[in-house]
């Protein structure tokens, strides 16, 4: 049985409270008018790499099975899907910081609809973002063979899942409107140190295995062929780690937050 409303959004609402493409629709929706979300998300990546993967000489230089263009375009792509699907999680903070939190406990929607819905949307917008990248790196003369296009965007694109679930334990765990001003620089630091920006050598390599950023940036360009199996299995590790400690994390915040009177 369903809800009936004049609204054909709500309609689409199960009584049950489960999963509803209605109400992900108007997570969607909401999240496109925020001209933040959407420059972040949508605008900077590219630009990023407009900036710094076409100069010099990066298009005739080879890396792997490609160019020296199409690593930074994989670098950018993770780059942007890591800003679009840690700002879809950490939206819980604002909705929590005006009660959404408190009223859905009076509604028929279970709360892991809702957490379910917010990684749905989070990874919409880190599709988005890749699609947007690798289609200027296309244009701009990133150079890959056909399988690698597929595995690298496919790989960028999923990997960034590690950050919906960062979102959202951020988002539970932050109480603040200002949370994306909070996580913007942590954010940078965190693609810097995991190598995105600068490739990592010496020390800076040994240290930067640590950080989540590392894991996914790796796989995302093995399918250039470059990386070893010591450092996919690295690399394997570093995601399967960070990907348990966010999640973890957010369930215990989430079931601490729902669990409030």
């Amino acid at each position: 049985m369903s809800v009936t409303t004049a609204d054909p959004s709500a309609r689409r609402l199960p009584v049950a409270g489960g999963f509803s493409l209605g109400f992900l629709a108007l997570e969607l929706r909401r999240m496109l008018r925020n001209k933040r979300t959407l420059i972040f998300t949508l605008v900077m990546p590219p630009v990023f790499f407009a900036i710094f993967g076409i100069q010099s000489d990066f298009r005739t230089q080879t890396y792997g099975s490609g160019n020296v263009t199409a690593y930074v375009m994989i670098s950018m792509a993770v780059y942007g899907a890591m800003l679009a699907t840690t700002s879809g999680g950490a939206m819980v903070s604002i909705e929590r910081a005006r009660g959404w939190s408190r009223q859905l406990r009076l509604t028929p929607l279970r709360p892991i609809a809702y957490v379910a819905t917010k990684i749905a949307v989070a990874m919409t917008l880190g599709l988005a973002s890749v699609v947007v990248v690798f289609v200027v790196g296309g244009v701009l003369g990133a150079q890959l063979p056909v399988l690698a296009w597929v595995g690298c965007f496919l790989l960028a694109w999923l990997g960034s899942l590690v950050f919906a679930a960062f979102g959202l334990f951020m988002g539970y765990l932050l109480p603040s409107e200002n949370v994306m001003q909070i996580l913007g620089p942590g954010l940078a630091v965190l693609a810097f140190a995991g190598g995105l920006f600068v490739p990592p050598s010496g020390w800076f390599e040994t240290v930067s295995k640590v950080f989540p950023t590392y894991g996914v940036a790796a796989l995302a360009r093995s399918p250039l062929g470059e990386i070893g199996g010591g450092t996919l299995a690295v690399a394997l590790v570093n995601l399967v780690v960070w990907a348990s400690v966010f999640v973890i994390g957010a369930a215990v915040l989430f079931r601490r937050d729902t669990a409030r009177v």
